[in-house]
């Protein structure tokens, strides 16, 4: 499955790519409203244009795909498009979001991307595992504060 090659009329292609997006000032309130709508959106844009989800996962404050494109479309029309359509897609569904977001920027400007060759598997699993990852850290690094008054008995 790792090495399945696609084809076009003239073409054999293996082209897959892991993408990683944020919304405008990274506002965490839009996935916990909204995710539901936001990875229908992104999985029925992507079907649209041909592009296979090979996994992906949307975090509080930025969004994991790990895509396969077809060559003759380039990464960042593909990606232009998404967030263009994803975003008047949103607030076309949620009216209420044009007000929160001046001038209908949704998406902060630019993403990450990165070819993926040999280590697909090693992506997957980062992609799956990076929320409990950062939740183990969150609760290392948080301090537990006692309270100072309690066992001791005031006379």
């Amino acid at each position: 499955m790792a090495n399945k090659l696609n084809s076009l009329a003239h073409t054999t292609w293996l082209c897959k790519y892991h993408i990683v997006f944020t919304p405008k000032y990274r506002r965490k309130i839009i996935y916990y409203q909204y995710r539901k709508d936001l990875i229908e959106i992104i999985k029925l844009l992507c079907q649209y244009k041909g592009v296979k989800i090979i996994e992906g996962h949307m975090m509080p404050d930025h969004v994991h795909l790990l895509v396969s494109i077809p060559p003759k479309q380039s990464v960042s029309s593909f990606m232009g498009y998404l967030k263009e359509k994803s975003a008047l897609m949103m607030f076309d569904r949620h009216a209420n979001l044009k007000y929160k977001f001046g001038n209908r920027y949704f998406w902060s400007e630019g993403y990450y991307v990165s070819t993926v060759g040999l280590n697909e598997q090693t992506i997957r699993k980062y992609i799956r595992d990076q929320e409990k990852h950062d939740l183990s850290i969150d609760k290392l690094t948080t301090k537990e504060y006692s309270d100072p008054f309690k066992g001791n008995k005031l006379k």
